[in-house]
């Protein structure tokens, strides 16, 4: 699911709704499990307006300030454990950060011959 959000194969709001049924103790080991795949990604500071745009978040909500100053990984433990109600946004802006990494990511270091099944995930070739 956070893989095909990421790369837009499903749309945010479908993810939203996924998000926001979750108990409180799932969706913070979901977001913990967004950060860990955003470093995997090797998201880097200069990934954060962009992630903040595709994000559709306002630059002055608190996780979009977070993640423009920089220490990405001290930034992105400082979301991941954000009170309940700025879960939805810190939810959009790790997918959305985890897409611009990622994407960077699959240009660079695994095109053409990558054998990533979450790479595959448009082909049809993982379910």
């Amino acid at each position: 699911m956070l893989n095909m959000l990421a790369q837009e194969l499903r749309p945010i709001e479908q993810g939203v709704e996924w998000f926001e049924a979750l108990p409180a103790d799932h969706q913070f080991e979901v977001l913990r499990e967004l950060g860990g795949h955003c470093m995997q990604a090797r998201a880097t500071e200069e990934d954060g307006p962009e992630s903040v745009r595709r994000a559709g978040l306002r630059p002055t909500f608190t996780p979009a300030v977070l993640i423009t100053r920089g220490q990405l990984n001290v930034q992105l433990e400082k979301i991941i454990n954000l009170p309940q109600d700025e879960r939805v946004k810190s939810f959009r802006l790790l997918v959305a950060l985890l897409g611009v990494s990622d994407e960077r990511r699959r240009e660079r270091f695994c095109a053409p011959w990558c054998g990533h099944a979450w790479h595959q995930l448009a082909s049809g070739t993982d379910s």
